[in-house]
């Protein structure tokens, strides 16, 4: 079918929830509501709060839903390896690993109609992805746990609390970890030494857990602090009955500003339905059920926020010492990181 994208028609109308479906290109609506089903990965209910976006979509355009979450490295397997035997229409990776699944030839593009608000950093000129929300690493530390609450990474490292990072060279999230501390003590995507040495004390002393944080892990105090995306450290932390044992922060002497962007998949069989999950997710409502899941959305400056959301994020004070990836060097030396993790840290 051929969509016209410069003519916008409406979804379907309100429900009793009250609110429209945004404007959508011509024939779009239609064509995901022939294919019935979304199939995603990386894209689970409590990340970035992805629930409420799926619940909009089968209510207003009648798609179906299902997920398995797995890490941006293992999405990008997954559909290799399955290609013309796709099941999955669209997954959620982080920033360095969409040039890696362009350059594998392995994506669709498709820019939505909210195009021109995205910044040009953020986005694939030829629209195989961007960036839908950011996330920025931050501490989420247990202070019934840990009485001195370390707010630097040069605190931690000397403190050396139990710290929980996650699968260092699988997971986006605990990959910007890494860059972060690098970043905090001198080194930057292509000098990560300092941090590899920081974590290796870590290791060494029996004080490194590279499993992937949860709120389930938290709740039960498995480690001291806990590694995390601002929004999933705030998110889980309002998850869990013993919320007021943690403090969510960005760390002060630095961090790493990121994002995750979808990937639509080359191969899928519903290429209309991913085409029109992706306008949704750009849409000031997708962008708004992002930012309700404490993310920042990447269209923020075009959005207006109610009071409530805004509560949900962390003070923009708290970003000063924080910068943004350099997805050119960071796509290149992630590749190299999990045998560097391998050998350095945990050999």
């Amino acid at each position: 079918m051929n969509l016209n994208r410069r003519h916008l028609v409406l979804g379907l109308a309100a429900t009793g929830l009250g609110r429209a479906a945004p404007a959508q290109p011509a024939g779009l609506v239609e064509a995901a509501r022939a294919e019935g089903r979304i199939q995603s990965v990386g894209m689970p209910d409590d990340w970035a709060n992805w629930r409420a976006t799926w619940a909009d979509l089968q209510r207003l355009y009648g798609l179906a839903h299902g997920d398995t979450d797995m890490s941006s490295a293992e999405e990008i397997a997954k559909i290799e390896a399955e290609r013309a035997n796709a099941s999955v229409d669209i997954g959620d990776v982080g920033f360095e690993f969409g040039p890696i699944a362009k350059a594998r030839g392995i994506t669709r593009a498709y820019k939505p109609t909210t195009w021109a608000q995205l910044p040009d950093w953020a986005r694939d000129a030829d629209g195989h992805w961007a960036l839908a929300y950011t996330g920025t690493i931050a501490f989420a530390v247990n202070k019934r746990l840990l009485r001195d609450v370390p707010r630097s990474w040069k605190a931690l490292f000397a403190a050396q609390p139990r710290v929980m990072i996650g699968a260092v060279g699988r997971a986006a999230q605990a990959n910007a970890a890494v860059l972060a501390a690098a970043h905090a003590l001198g080194g930057d995507e292509t000098r990560l030494q300092p941090a590899l040495q920081a974590f290796a004390q870590l290791a060494k002393a029996r004080k490194l857990l590279g499993t992937d944080p949860s709120p389930a892990l938290m709740e039960r105090g498995e480690a001291e602090v806990f590694l995390l995306w601002d929004f999933n450290a705030l998110s889980y932390r309002d998850k869990l009955p013993n919320a007021a044992d943690y403090e969510v922060f960005i760390p002060a002497d630095g961090s790493i500003t990121s994002g995750y962007t979808t990937l639509l998949n080359k191969f899928s069989k519903r290429p209309h339905a991913g085409d029109l999950v992706r306008e949704y997710i750009f849409s000031d409502a997708g962008q708004l059920n992002l930012a309700r899941g404490n993310a920042r959305p990447i269209r923020i400056e075009h959005l207006a926020l109610p009071e409530d959301v805004k509560k949900k994020l962390l003070p923009v004070a708290q970003y000063q010492a924080a910068r943004a990836l350099k997805p050119q060097l960071w796509t290149e030396e992630v590749k190299k990181l999990p045998r560097a993790w391998q050998r350095e840290v945990l050999a």
